[in-house]
């Protein structure tokens, strides 16, 4: 009986201070508190965040109820106790849970969208990508190429061979031909610098990809989008298909014809239209360049070479094919 009084009490007692408060200071209140969850659950909505933080809730919202109901009447004061210790090693435990969560929500805090590079520097930068990428994607030769905005990639790629050399076609078919010692991972360019070459980035997990099919180039596109705010073009080697990642998530394949138009639009912050949707692209500059055709002849000899051989496996492993 002692126990339920208690219980009895401390609802009469927070009628009270309810009915003492201003009624705009709860509204005022219950908005901002609806407006933080909101935030939070929209940040974690998708990922693996959000069925540990669901269970993390729940464990919380139990022990509090029964912490409060056995506590009270100053009965339990032991458990009572282990409480108060259990709410510090519980904000201890979000911290590393939800450590790639909370690193990822500060990184778009300090993001500065109102630095943006004009449309003239984007065309120029989108154009000799579309040039380099149209000739990988038709030899189907790999690529990875990293577009770096705002945040910074020092503290997320590894490894990797800085070059600073201005950004051209011609420079990006050399490095992932095949046979050259950078081929095989990411290029990072930077405004209209290629700022390094054979960098590392972080791989996303298996279970984190929209197709299994997909190789290592595919993963690791998805996994420095998922910690950064770079743009990322991917060229299969198995399929000369292309595709984008950004924030996470990764475009459904298309033509290097499609690049052009959607690829200005993600630099330049404007919506993006589906690839069979949108409006026609302006029209191209011819990319062809001279040496770009002995970069082709020199590629169809090195098709026809490896005719008969098993075919080039772009993760270095068991063969992921892209799709």
């Amino acid at each position: 009986m002692r126990v339920l009084s208690g219980i009895w009490q401390r609802f009469e007692g927070l009628i009270g201070r309810i009915e003492n408060y201003p009624p705009w200071e709860i509204i005022l209140e219950l908005l901002i508190i609806g407006v933080v969850v909101y935030a939070v659950v929209r940040f974690v909505q998708g990922t693996r965040a959000a069925g540990a933080l669901k269970g993390l809730l729940l464990l919380v919202v139990f022990a509090t109820i029964v912490s409060r109901v056995l506590a009270a009447g100053g009965a339990f004061a032991r458990l009572s106790y282990l409480y108060d210790k259990f709410l510090a090693l519980f904000a201890i435990a979000l911290v590393v849970i939800f450590q790639p969560e909370l690193r990822r929500a500060l990184v778009r805090l300090g993001e500065t969208p109102f630095l943006r590079v004009s449309p003239r520097e984007t065309r120029i930068v989108v154009d000799e990508i579309a040039g380099a990428v149209t000739y990988l994607a038709r030899a189907k030769f790999g690529a990875l190429i990293v577009i770096e905005r705002q945040i910074g990639l020092s503290g997320i790629v590894e490894g990797g061979t800085i070059l600073n050399a201005q950004l051209s076609s011609r420079l990006l078919q050399t490095i992932f031909f095949p046979g050259s010692a950078l081929h095989d991972l990411a290029v990072i360019i930077k405004d209209r610098t290629v700022r390094s070459a054979g960098v590392q980035l972080p791989l996303a997990e298996a279970a984190d990809m929209p197709d299994p099919s997909l190789g290592s180039r595919h993963r690791a596109a998805l996994g420095l989008s998922k910690e950064c705010d770079a743009i990322i073009v991917v060229v299969s080697e198995e399929t000369g298909t292309v595709r984008i990642a950004e924030r996470g998530h990764l475009t459904d394949r298309m033509n290097a014809a499609d690049l052009p138009a959607i690829l200005e639009a993600r630099l330049l912050a404007k919506p993006l239209p589906a690839p069979g949707a949108r409006e026609a692209p302006a029209p191209q500059e011819d990319h062809h360049d001279p040496d770009a055709a002995d970069l082709g002849a020199h590629a169809l000899e090195h098709e026809t070479a490896q005719a008969h051989e098993e075919p080039h496996d772009e993760t270095k492993g068991p063969k992921a094919r892209s799709a």
